[in-house]
C-alpha cells in the first residue's frame, strides 16, 4: 500500500502520437517490427506477442536482455543477450537455434519507430535499462582496442586472432566436426538423408576434389596453408604426395602431428606451427589454401597471392577455397557479432575481387565454382553434432562459448541458404615463361 503521507509520483501516461506507446516488452517489439511476427515472443513482464501456435520463439528473460539490445541494436546486441542467457530460444535447444533463425530470416520485418515514441517507451521499460553493462566474457575487444596485439594482419595480431578461435579445445572440435576434424565446406553429391552421418564422407569428397583439381601425382610436393588439423595434408600423403601444412594454431598443429604419427605418414606429411609468410621452401608442385584467405585481409590479397605464387614451380597450381560475398563492393569487414565472437579481423569480399588479385599476382585463373549450398549442409551437420554432444561441449568449453558456436554456425547456415554469403573454389596455375600452363583442354576432375 502506498504511504499517503508521502508525495506520490505522477502516473506516467503516453504522449499522443497517433498510437498507444508500449508499456510492455511485447509492445516494444511491436513498435519496432512491421507486419505479423513469424515467431512467438514472450517476456519477463508477462507480455507476449506473435502467433500462439508458433513452434519456435524467443523469451526475453530479464531487463539485461533489453540493455544489450538497446545498447547495441542489431546482431551484436542480440548475440550478447543470447550468449549471456538473457534472450532464450523456445522450441529449440541452445545447441542448434537453426529453426528459429530460419523463421526469423524468412518473416521478421523491422521498422524504425517514430522518434516521439522513444522517450516514453524507454521510460515505460525503466531508464535503468539504458545503463551499460559489460558484454559476456566470450566477446573480443573492439577492433580499435586490439591495437595492443599489433597492427591489423601483422604476424602477431593474426596469430592472436587465430588462437582466439581455434585454440579453444581440440576435444570440443572433435565433438562438433566429427571424425574428419575438418572445419571447412564439405562437398555433397546430393542432399543427405542424415546430415551428420554423411558429413565425414562429404569432407573426404572435398579433399579428393581439391587433390584432383590440383592434378597431384605420387612424388610431387604440396603446400597446404592454413592447414587446420591436417586433414588435407594426410589425404595427400596417403596418395604418395609429400605434403607440408602450416597453421597459426598451436593446438591444431599438435593434434595434426599426432594424427600423422598415428596414421604412419611421417615420411610424407609434416605440419608446422608457422605463418604462411614464413615458409622458407619453394618449388612446390601445388598449393592448397582451404579457408585461409578469409583471415589475411582483403588489402593483403596482393601480397598473399604473390607469396603463394613464389612458392610454386612454373606450371604449378593453386586451389583457393574461401567464403565470399555475393558482391564485390568495398565493404569487406564482417558483421560485429562475427568479428567480436567468432573471427576477429576476418574480412570477406566477392569472388571477382579475389580473382582480380590472383591475376594481378601472376596467376592464370582456370576455373571457379560456388559451393554455397554445400556449406549450408556442412554447417547443419556441425549444428547437429553440437546438439547431440551439447552437455559434453558445455562441460569442455562452458555454456557461453558453446552458445557462441551454435549461434554462429546456425546463422551462417541460413546465410548460405539465402545467398547472403557464398563459398568459392578458384583454381589457378602459374604459367611458364612461354605462357604454357600444363593443363588439359577440358576439366579433368569429377565432383
Amino acid at each position: 500500500m502506498p504511504d499517503p503521507a508521502r508525495p506520490q509520483p505522477r502516473p506516467w501516461r503516453p504522449r499522443r502520437t497517433g498510437r498507444t506507446t508500449p508499456r510492455t516488452v511485447a509492445g516494444l517489439v511491436e513498435l519496432v517490427t512491421a507486419g505479423p511476427l513469424p515467431v512467438r515472443i514472450t517476456a519477463f513482464d508477462g507480455s507476449a506477442t506473435g502467433p500462439e501456435d508458433s513452434p519456435v520463439g524467443l523469451h526475453v528473460a530479464d531487463r539485461r536482455a533489453l540493455t544489450y539490445l538497446l545498447g547495441a541494436p542489431g546482431d551484436l546486441g542480440l548475440a550478447r543477450a543470447y550468449v549471456a542467457g538473457h534472450l532464450q530460444p523456445v522450441g529449440v535447444t541452445h545447441g542448434n537455434p537453426y529453426p528459429l533463425l530460419r523463421a526469423l530470416a524468412e518473416g521478421l520485418r523491422l521498422r524504425r519507430p517514430a522518434l516521439a515514441d522513444l522517450p516514453d517507451a524507454v521510460r515505460a521499460l525503466g531508464l535503468g535499462t539504458l545503463r551499460p553493462i559489460a558484454p559476456p566474457p566470450e566477446e573480443a575487444p573492439a577492433r580499435w582496442r586490439r591495437v595492443a596485439e599489433g597492427l591489423r594482419h601483422s604476424h602477431r595480431r593474426d596469430a592472436a586472432a587465430i588462437s582466439r578461435h581455434y585454440d579453444v579445445s581440440n576435444t570440443f572440435y572433435e565433438y562438433v566436426l566429427g571424425p574428419s576434424m575438418t572445419y571447412t565446406c564439405a562437398v555433397y553429391t546430393e542432399p543427405p538423408a542424415e546430415v551428420p552421418a554423411a558429413l565425414t564422407a562429404a569432407q573426404e569428397a572435398k579433399h579428393a576434389l581439391v587433390f584432383d583439381k590440383l592434378g597431384l601425382q605420387p612424388g610431387q610436393r604440396l603446400l597446404d596453408v592454413g592447414c587446420g588439423w591436417g586433414a588435407m595434408v594426410r589425404h595427400a600423403a596417403r596418395r604418395g604426395v609429400r605434403a607440408l601444412g602450416v597453421t597459426l594454431s598451436r593446438e591444431q598443429a599438435e593434434w595434426a602431428r599426432a594424427a600423422i604419427v598415428r596414421d604412419g605418414l611421417q615420411d610424407l606429411a609434416e605440419v608446422r606451427y608457422c605463418d604462411y609468410r614464413d615458409v622458407p621452401e619453394g618449388g612446390f608442385d601445388a598449393v592448397s589454401s582451404i579457408g585461409l584467405s578469409e583471415h589475411v585481409g582483403v588489402a593483403n590479397y596482393p601480397s598473399y597471392f604473390t607469396a603463394l605464387h613464389e612458392r610454386v614451380r612454373p606450371g604449378g597450381r593453386l586451389l583457393n577455397h574461401s567464403i565470399t560475398r555475393p558482391t564485390n563492393d568495398s565493404d569487406v569487414r564482417t558483421e560485429p557479432f562475427i568479428d567480436r565472437y567468432v573471427f576477429p579481423d576476418g574480412e570477406l569480399t566477392g569472388s571477382g575481387r579475389m580473382i582480380v588479385a590472383m591475376q594481378d599476382a601472376g596467376w592464370d585463373v582456370r576455373h571457379s565454382e560456388n559451393l554455397r549450398e554445400h556449406y549450408a549442409l556442412t554447417l547443419q551437420g556441425w549444428c547437429a553434432n553440437l546438439e547431440t554432444h551439447w552437455d559434453a561441449c558445455v562441460a569442455e568449453v562452458g555454456v557461453g562459448k558453446a552458445r557462441v558456436w551454435g549461434l554462429y554456425m546456425a546463422a551462417c547456415a541460413v546465410s548460405f541458404e539465402r545467398d547472403q554469403i557464398q563459398l568459392h573454389q578458384v583454381l589457378a596455375v602459374r604459367p611458364r615463361d612461354d605462357g604454357s600452363a600444363d593443363v588439359p583442354l577440358r576439366p579433368w576432375w569429377t565432383g
